[in-house]
């Protein structure tokens, strides 16, 4: 039984020991299984820099390894020691369960999201909890990995039984003077143990994200950390409340102002506010204008479009053909970027003109969210527009669009609940993009019958996890992607979708006399990740339809844009002056030798921003060095590093 194992000084330490030892080989086994299952994303790197981040994630393995027996060398400090172990064994085999779920669920996580397990966990927890359950039981084999996570339970168990029957010791139990041996001894180990609690033996901080940065390959850096510790500090930060602290203070506030300013604010814009709204200013304007008729606006924004496999700008495979039409009628923009990698900050960003910042990633699930911003809703409106809609697939009280969005001045919403006879419903998400799309026209007649122009928000979801679609599919299965082929199969139906909207949308009056902007919402986690930041889950394409536009601008546009600028931008192509407090600009009406920038951040809790200026990235990680990059999207997409110089430090 093991309440009546005699427990020596001898024996405690080697049970501590081998119990150490044993999540430390779980954190190896994890890591080896994050790089088998992601094997593709190691092609290219170095195989120096793979085993450099096996020993620096041994460090990382040792520090959470540290942490969990911590508990149990602290009761080694008794006089009893560690003669009654029934509760240390439940306590050691709840978070070896904890750590090899992590080991099991982190490398389909990682092929998802290109990140370590982050703030996005949590974020999805505390949303509609019935919908991300759907959405897992859809999407990933969850019967396989729950097997294999029992599997793998029962036999760390068996494991533990093993090590506590090798450490027990007959004899005298305790059989050392406390005061003069197992009380020095064990101090001793817990000073130790803390000491691999903190990862290093350095004064100051303890081990950090940062120490995992060893090489340019991005891959092997994520390698080198442990999931249970990006876990951890996500859940510390329970909505990254803590995660803007680590970039605040870094210059006076006068200094940042300045500098903001200088980046956003062109010649022609007065600052209608300045002491107490930053950026709130009166436009002109565009230089490019419209013809007269044109006065309704449509934002369609396109779940996970990647530009990666938009064959107008360079993707393999014929995935998005009626989009690649569309581009004989429009303005391509070959450099666009998404503020982030989820749809949340792809549709605060668009539609509420304010960019993704470090510690406010779901802003609006969050306190500051609660205002009114200077987006589409209030341009359109200072422009004179009451007529409006926004058309969604889904629920509107995922990510509180519906609460965010008409605090914003959106007066009407239609989602699932909304639509009648749906040719597809998903129990997860919602209807088929082809049912939103179909609404979406009569919605349109419906505002053009009130003889008042309109704007209008789309927003797609088929091309999203689990990936259910109609069937009979309207399009061929995409094949000869491996991994790749259920997603984009996705894309290519939503690509359909899409161009079923506009084959009707040209027999309606109001097409002639509507400026269309298609947009992806942003990425998904594609091979090579190029640069620090992964800059491939942040190109997306973004297309301009208006009568008179493409013979105006061109039919590409190379100038560097995000999803900020695009209110700017198709306001300033209506003709007339507005007011905003937009954190972007108009990039059709940019000074000659401007390529324009922008600033991006993934979803989750890793302390890493990126500024775009032409063909430049800078990537700055909190408390490293900044690094910067020579990019190139074409195919194959690569990064070159840079030594820093003039126009790195300007940056």
């Amino acid at each position: 039984m093991l309440t009546s194992v005699r427990s020596t000084l001898a024996s405690d330490i080697k049970f501590i020991t081998l119990s150490l030892l044993s999540f430390v080989v779980i954190g190896f086994i994890a890591r080896l299984l994050l790089l088998f299952w992601n094997i593709e994303l190691a092609e290219g790197g170095p195989v120096s820099s793979l085993l450099m981040a096996f020993l620096l994630g041994a460090r990382f393995d040792l520090m959470v390894s540290a942490m969990m027996i911590a508990p149990v060398v602290l009761l080694a400090l008794l006089p009893s020691g560690l003669s009654r172990r029934r509760w240390i064994m439940v306590w050691l085999q709840v978070v070896g369960s904890v750590f090899i779920l992590a080991a099991i669920v982190e490398p389909v996580f990682y092929f998802e999201f290109h990140a370590r397990l982050n703030s996005i966990v949590v974020q999805y927890i505390r949303e509609d909890i019935a919908t991300v359950l759907s959405m897992v039981w859809e999407g990933t084999p969850v019967i396989v990995l729950s097997a294999l996570w029992l599997s793998c339970a029962v036999l760390y168990a068996w494991f533990l039984i093993r090590i506590e029957r090798s450490s027990q010791i007959v004899g005298q139990a305790n059989d050392v003077p406390f005061w003069t041996r197992r009380l020095p001894v064990m101090c001793m180990i817990f000073l130790v143990v803390v000491a691999a609690g903190r990862g290093t033996l350095r004064s100051g901080a303890p081990l950090r994200w940062g120490d995992a940065v060893h090489s340019d390959h991005v891959f092997a850096n994520d390698l080198a950390i442990n999931g249970v510790f990006t876990l951890g500090k996500a859940i510390g930060r329970m909505g990254e409340k803590n995660a803007s602290m680590e970039w605040r203070d870094k210059m006076s506030e006068g200094q940042a102002l300045a500098t903001v300013r200088d980046m956003v604010v062109e010649e022609g814009e007065q600052l209608l506010a300045s002491e107490t709204m930053p950026l709130f200013r009166e436009s002109p304007a565009g230089d490019q204008t419209l013809p007269s008729q044109v006065e309704n606006v449509v934002f369609v924004m396109m779940e996970s479009f990647s530009a990666r496999f938009v064959g107008s700008l360079g993707g393999p495979g014929e995935v998005t053909p009626f989009f690649d039409e569309l581009t004989n009628d429009g303005v391509l923009f070959e450099r666009a970027f998404s503020q982030g990698t989820h749809t949340h900050q792809g549709m605060f960003a668009t539609f509420a003109c304010f960019p993704n910042l470090p510690g406010y990633s779901y802003l609006m699930q969050q306190p500051e969210g609660d205002g009114e911003f200077s987006g589409f809703p209030a341009v359109m409106k200072d422009l004179g527009y009451d007529n409006d809609v926004y058309v969604y697939n889904g629920a509107f009280n995922w990510d509180n669009q519906r609460g965010f969005f008409k605090k914003q001045g959106v007066s009407h919403f239609v989602g699932r609940g909304a639509m009648s006879n749906p040719k597809f419903s998903d129990p997860t998400w919602g209807v088929s993009d082809e049912d939103m799309f179909n609404r979406a026209l009569e919605e349109l007649d419906r505002l053009d019958k009130k003889g008042e122009p309109f704007f209008a928000m789309l927003q797609t979801l088929s091309n999203h996890m689990p990936f259910h679609l109609p069937e009979p599919l309207p399009v061929e299965k995409v094949k000869g992607f491996d991994e790749y082929n259920e997603r984009l199969t996705a894309m290519r139906y939503s690509d359909y979708a899409l161009g079923e909207f506009f084959r009707e949308a040209k027999t309606k009056p109001w097409y002639d006399k509507t400026l269309f902007v298609v947009l992806g919402d942003h990425g998904f986690g594609v091979s090579p990740q190029i640069s620090a930041i992964n800059l491939l889950r942040f190109h997306v394409p973004v297309l301009l339809i208006a009568p008179g536009l493409q013979e105006q601008v061109g039919e590409r546009i190379a100038t560097v844009t995000s999803q900020v600028d695009l209110v700017p931008t198709a306001a300033g192509l209506l003709g007339e002056p507005y007011t905003q407090h937009c954190w972007g600009r108009d990039v059709l009406s940019l000074p000659e030798g401007d390529e324009g920038f922008a600033v991006i951040k993934p979803s989750g809790n890793e302390p890493v921003v990126a500024l775009l200026e032409g063909d430049k990235i800078l990537v700055k990680k909190s408390g490293q060095p900044a690094e910067m990059f020579d990019y190139d999207l074409s195919q194959p997409a690569q990064a070159e590093p840079l030594a820093e110089g003039e126009k790195a430090a300007s940056m």
